[in-house]
């Protein structure tokens, strides 16, 4: 409901909320394991002109993410205005993400690539106008830092059960990766799926009622852009690029790795390997979300990072044809549990970014924040495929032999389990960089939302030296530069 009354945080809430995030965990999994397959292996497209149509969809979303946000927070709704766009978008980008797999009849690669840009495009569009809503929703539902992180626990676990269902159903409907139908199928199941759990959120999640923000839609961009200024949200951006790109990787190069280097996809690899992964990281949910609350969402990015990085490095011994399937199968496990404490911990953090983005522009505005999130995954999702195409064709994949089922060169086969291996490790590298530098945990938080009191009137207390300091340690800014609106814009 739209309104300020008090509601129950129970599990039953938690669940409710955190549905809609089987589509956001779900879709992804579907389109960075399938869709560039689709193009190559079922259209005969070549790889690095697959790989570019995710690449360039996310050129489009850096136009309509940053305006969705500024919608949604200059919208004013009886449903609440990200509840809105939740019931709107729901519709829309369920029906656009069938869209995305019809199959066109043409000899021409020009128009079918083409067709399929056109299609993410618009699934990209539908995708938006639900997404960066729903990130945005939890600031305006609970206010308290504990809380926050058991909803955004419930809601990765959703996102596993939607990676884990995404995941293994369509390897079962997919059996054979050349037959062009199977992929439609496999389309219209999910596409009423992910429309039935965005209902459910809709329905189940309230919204306070908040003055909307008064910024017209020209100025979407610079105060997209002016959300930068936060310390906290440039290394979040890291830790959401870095986190999410390593399992785009892992995800977008499966087929390949079991089908090309492996030569297991006709045993039921793909679908052990899978299923592996996503059961020890819904695993990892259950063991990381008690741990989160009790210590940060920092420290538990810092204990699952290195987990993944162990796994992923483990495959080189094992990455070859006649391998035996069992170490891999444990590797994988590995890189699954620890991916459950990274994937929690960011989508957590991501709902405290608009506190520190507010105490920086003396403006609520959680959609432009979460505008900017949502297009910093996209993009992850979007470079990752691009960079996959390339990898593929810099290592000598061959659509042809691919079309025709047959085996790729040695050669080939070593390049791919290299990219399968060495490009996550290194963004997981990275994550854990980015994760020892970020300066929020739950402490910092608590003095944030004060001093966010203090401006407002609501709390007659001076801040201490401490308190000073965290402030200006969180937000890369001096003391007296906050609580500015001119810092909503790209002026200094």
């Amino acid at each position: 409901m739209g309104d300020n009354k008090k509601h129950s945080y129970g599990i039953i809430s938690r669940l409710m909320y955190g549905m809609a995030e089987f589509y956001g965990g779900g879709a992804f999994v579907i389109i960075n394991t399938f869709f560039t397959v689709f193009l190559t292996k079922a259209l005969g497209m070549p790889a690095a002109m697959a790989g570019t149509i995710p690449l360039v969809g996310k050129i489009w979303d850096a136009v309509t993410d940053p305006i969705m946000g500024n919608i949604t927070d200059r919208t004013k709704s009886r449903f609440g205005a990200k509840r809105f766009y939740i019931l709107i978008g729901g519709i829309v980008s369920s029906l656009t993400f069938v869209t995305m797999w019809l199959s066109v009849k043409t000899e021409s690669m020009a128009l079918l690539y083409v067709f399929y840009l056109l299609m993410y495009c618009l699934f990209s569009t539908g995708f938006t106008i639900l997404m960066v809503p729903y990130n945005g929703l939890l600031p305006d539902m609970i206010d308290d830092y504990s809380m926050r992180s058991r909803f955004s626990s419930v809601r990765m676990i959703w996102s596993t059960l939607g990676s884990m269902v995404c995941g293994l159903v369509p390897t079962f409907i997919i059996s054979d990766n050349l037959d062009k139908k199977s992929y439609l199928q496999c389309a219209v199941l999910f596409g009423v799926l992910f429309f039935v759990t965005t209902m459910v959120t809709f329905v189940g999640t309230w919204e306070k009622q908040k003055e909307p923000v008064k910024a017209s839609l020209s100025e979407s961009f610079p105060q997209a852009a002016s959300v930068f200024k936060s310390h906290s949200f440039r290394l979040f951006i890291g830790l959401y690029l870095f986190g999410q790109c390593g399992m785009d990787f892992v995800s977008g190069m499966a087929v390949y790795y079991v089908d090309d280097v492996l030569n297991g996809y006709g045993n039921m690899y793909f679908t052990y390997l899978m299923a592996v992964l996503l059961i020890s990281q819904l695993t990892g949910m259950l063991v990381f979300a008690p741990v989160m609350s009790h210590t940060s969402k920092k420290f538990t990015i810092l204990v699952g990072a290195p987990i993944r990085l162990v796994g992923t490095l483990g495959l080189l011994f094992f990455s070859y044809e006649g391998a035996n399937i069992i170490p891999i199968l444990v590797m994988t496990a590995l890189i699954g549990f620890g991916n459950a404490a990274t994937l929690s911990s960011i989508f957590a953090i991501m709902a405290d970014m608009a506190e520190i983005d507010e105490l920086i522009t003396s403006i609520h505005r959680p959609g432009i924040v979460s505008g900017m999130a949502t297009f910093a995954r996209k993009i992850s999702s979007g470079l990752s495929a691009a960079i996959i195409g390339f990898l593929l064709s810099a290592v000598g994949y061959d659509e042809v032999l691919a079309n025709q089922g047959a085996r790729q060169s040695l050669y080939t086969q070593h390049g791919i389990a290299l990219i399968y291996i060495f490009v996550p490790a290194l963004l997981i590298s990275c994550l854990i960089i980015v994760g020892a530098l970020f300066p929020l945990t739950g402490k910092e938080f608590a003095v944030v939302q004060k001093e966010i009191a203090r401006r407002k009137g609501e709390d007659n207390s001076r801040a201490t030296e401490s308190e000073i300091a965290i402030c200006e340690k969180v937000t890369g800014l001096s003391y007296d530069q906050l609580w500015n609106p001119k810092n909503a814009t790209l002026n200094k």
